[in-house]
């Protein structure tokens, strides 16, 4: 069940008829599970149309927990990666259903799909094929190793690239087996990729006037999520160890306790060092000692400053801590649970948590885009839309169908039949 309570007090986020900068484009959204649908999402919280297009049944992700036992259709996974979208719910097998998705297609700009590699070809929607119905268009494919390689039949899954790009093994501690991110952060980067990909294809096709085919592999980003760990691996010819909540790359960092909390401080370079010592502490012997000067000579110190610190920061209560490090303009943060973060003080001050109205729940959680457009977040005008709830309208207002064009496709079977 959702907390009614926790939700209703949450502040209404959604802006109605708010025009963001891609306002006027059409995205046709035929993605499932996570990757595809954030995509198409991010674009459009930046103002696109995207319409949603489920096959009968719906998009599996809507089974991910919790649910309401209200609408069991709409879970939160689900409602998380599929706001400001229309929905529709068509089988694209069927003649009608064909019909409907090439009329959308004549007005489309954008069309995104994560399938398995030849699916699209065999419903007669691959990019040389559509790209026939409409020249312009910008179409973008999300798969798991690439589309046209060796690889290209193998399932994907956030959870196993983790594993293959060696994101799990520099992750944990020493002592133990790697382990994976508890938030799918390989398809959330999938996404990121592919709006970005999309958006550099639509400005190009300003210019030429001509669509594109971008790509984007689930095990590329993997791979790119290793951040800066790969070109220090490739220049030094070995792996990463795992250093647990310390840092390979500048001490004093990590995760410390003072008398009522835990949080994390991270002392990226010599200045931040010399302040927290000098400014908090109260050692300007250590702020000042060559023996700590750089960042190597400080990793090779790393107990004996671990040492000063620990007693010191148990010694004090949270408040008092963090007005120091603030005073001293150190990076640290109280370790926090999800729920805590999400209803901060800092989650307040930016807006990014609140509530969206819902045809069946009434109300449904909102985490904004974090994108700043002249000030003001990109908006939440829609809840994820429910299974085939935009169908008709869609046809109606985007594929130019009349009402005896509604009844002839409604008596066909096309639609699902709940």
């Amino acid at each position: 069940m959702f907390d009614r309570d926790l939700i209703e007090s949450l502040p209404d986020t959604a802006v109605e008829n708010d025009k963001g900068p891609l306002s006027g484009l059409l995205v046709l959204d035929l993605t499932h599970y996570l990757a595809g649908p954030l995509a198409s999402m991010f674009l459009a919280d930046m103002g696109a149309t995207v319409v949603k297009i489920e096959s009968p049944g719906g998009d599996r992700f809507r089974s991910y927990p919790p649910h309401d036992e209200s609408a069991p259709d709409e879970g939160a996974a689900y409602l998380w990666a599929n706001r400001n979208k229309l929905g529709m719910e068509i089988d694209l097998k069927h003649p009608e259903g064909k019909k409907a998705i090439h009329a959308l297609l004549e007005k489309a700009d954008v069309l995104i799909e994560n399938f398995a590699s030849g699916v699209m070809k065999r419903l007669g929607l691959d990019y040389e094929a559509t790209r026939k119905i409409r020249p312009s268009i910008v179409y973008c494919s999300v798969s798991a190793y690439g589309k046209n390689t060796e690889f290209a039949n193998r399932p994907g899954f956030d959870s196993v690239v983790q594993a293959e790009s060696g994101f799990v093994s520099m992750n944990g501690y020493g002592d133990r087996e790697g382990v994976r991110t508890a938030s799918s952060v390989m398809d959330i980067a999938t996404a990121m990729f592919a709006s970005n990909a999309v958006l550099a294809a639509l400005l190009r096709r300003r210019g030429s006037g001509e669509g594109s085919h971008v790509e984007v592999p689930l095990f590329g980003s993997a791979l790119s999520m290793n951040g800066y760990a790969t070109m220090q691996t490739l220049c030094r010819g070995t792996p990463p160890e795992r250093h647990g909540n310390t840092s390979p790359d500048s001490c004093p960092t990590g995760i410390f306790s003072c008398r009522d909390a835990s949080f994390f401080l991270h002392c990226g370079n010599s200045e931040i060092f010399a302040r927290l010592f000098r400014d908090v502490v109260g050692r300007e012997d250590i702020a000042t000692s060559a023996k700590y000067r750089t960042g190597p000579e400080r990793l090779r110190q790393r107990e004996e400053l671990f040492d000063v610190l620990e007693p010191f920061f148990a010694a004090l209560d949270w408040d008092d801590l963090q007005a120091m490090l603030s005073r001293a303009r150190v990076p640290a943060g109280k370790v926090r649970d999800l729920k805590e973060a999400l209803l901060s003080d800092e989650a307040k001050s930016l807006g990014l948590v609140g509530k969206i109205a819902h045809p069946k729940l009434a109300w449904v959680p909102n985490i904004q885009s974090p994108i700043f457009f002249d000030g003001r977040l990109v908006s939440a005008r829609k809840a994820a839309p429910m299974r085939g709830e935009d169908t008709v309208d869609i046809l109606k207002s985007l594929a130019g169908y009349s009402e005896e064009d509604i009844d002839r496709a409604r008596t066909s079977g096309v639609f699902d039949k709940r």
